[in-house]
């Protein structure tokens, strides 16, 4: 059948030929909604595949499988063709291409053959508008040094639990913590929840419970008296940083991006505006409290920290 496939291909001039029919039924778009048809991998004398135009198509229901064609807005001028095929059924076909469409109309990628790595991709570049710099960078390693090697050729929609399972048993196995695993999955698969793109959550029913915050041991007073006599002998600065951190609360980063301009000795006040951090060890950022706390433009403090006691020899220790 396939070796006659030029004898007994029809032509144009016949519209009544069934094969033309079949061609035309089947392969006619709808106005901004894609076209499903079936392919096949036969290949004529010349070796050149023949897809959709193979005659056993016309007679074999189970011959080939469906493909799914849309034209979509390509960022240059134009228009750009998705093609994706081997769909069993029909019905299948046209699911996944209702997807695509509903995707691309939600403003996100429902591309069926999209795998966790692509997916894990566009997920970091989104996130970086809202993720403090360390703390995309502590993703960014993640992400590239453990998920995308263990999950990232599975296409996003055959993700399921045994995977997520098996990646959760590895990473505590290789030391990672909980805290990391349970918050970058439980972050990406939200999200793919919340943007559509996913229907269920593949981590669902939990694979680790949310762990538990870790307790926090505080100092006494005796334990703090004793540690600030030991800086003041071997790092005197140090020191003073410490006494201003334990004295107001203030985290290590707030403290060392304090500017002078914020700092009010008179009135025993300071203004919180700034953090800094070292991205990889060797960058540092530093990062105003709008941007970490996502707040308006105009909410620009973060806190009021009032200092009782403010000693004047402070002012050039700090300026060391």
């Amino acid at each position: 059948m396939v070796a006659s496939y030029y004898s007994a291909r029809p032509t144009m001039d016949v519209p009544n030929h069934p094969h033309v029919y079949w061609k035309r039924s089947r392969c006619a778009p709808h106005v901004n909604q894609g076209r499903v048809y079936r392919r096949c991998g036969c290949r004529d004398p010349r070796h050149h595949q023949i897809g959709a135009h193979c005659p056993v198509l016309a007679s074999d229901p189970s011959h080939g499988t469906w493909t799914f064609a849309v034209d979509l807005p390509a960022p240059a001028p134009g228009r750009h063709t998705v093609r994706r095929g081997g769909f069993a059924t029909e019905d299948a076909a046209r699911a996944a291409l209702r997807r695509l469409l509903e995707g691309h109309n939600g403003g996100f990628t429902a591309d069926p053959n999209q795998t966790v790595a692509n997916y894990l991709t566009a997920w970091l570049r989104a996130k970086a508008l809202v993720l403090k710099p360390t703390t995309l960078a502590h993703y960014n390693a993640y992400v590239a040094n453990d998920l995308i090697p263990a999950i990232g050729d599975i296409r996003l929609d055959d993700l399921g639990y045994p995977h997520i399972a098996g990646l959760v048993h590895t990473e505590l196995a290789h030391g990672r913590g909980r805290v990391t695993v349970h918050r970058i999955l439980a972050s990406a698969l939200g999200d793919a929840i919340r943007r559509h793109r996913l229907a269920t959550n593949p981590a669902r029913p939990t694979v680790i419970p949310r762990p538990a915050a870790a307790e926090r041991h505080i100092w006494t007073p005796q334990e703090a008296i004793r540690f600030l006599r030991y800086c003041h002998v071997v790092d005197p600065p140090f020191a003073d940083l410490i006494e201003l951190l334990i004295g107001t609360g203030m985290r290590k980063g707030e403290a060392l991006a304090l500017h002078w301009t914020d700092v009010h000795l008179s009135q025993g006040v300071l203004f919180v505006r700034y953090s800094l951090a070292a991205v990889d060890n060797n960058r540092l950022v530093l990062t105003s409290w709008c941007v970490i706390a996502g707040e308006a433009a105009g909410v620009w403090l973060r806190a009021v920290v009032h200092m009782p006691v403010v000693r004047s020899e402070t002012r050039p220790a700090m300026a060391r």
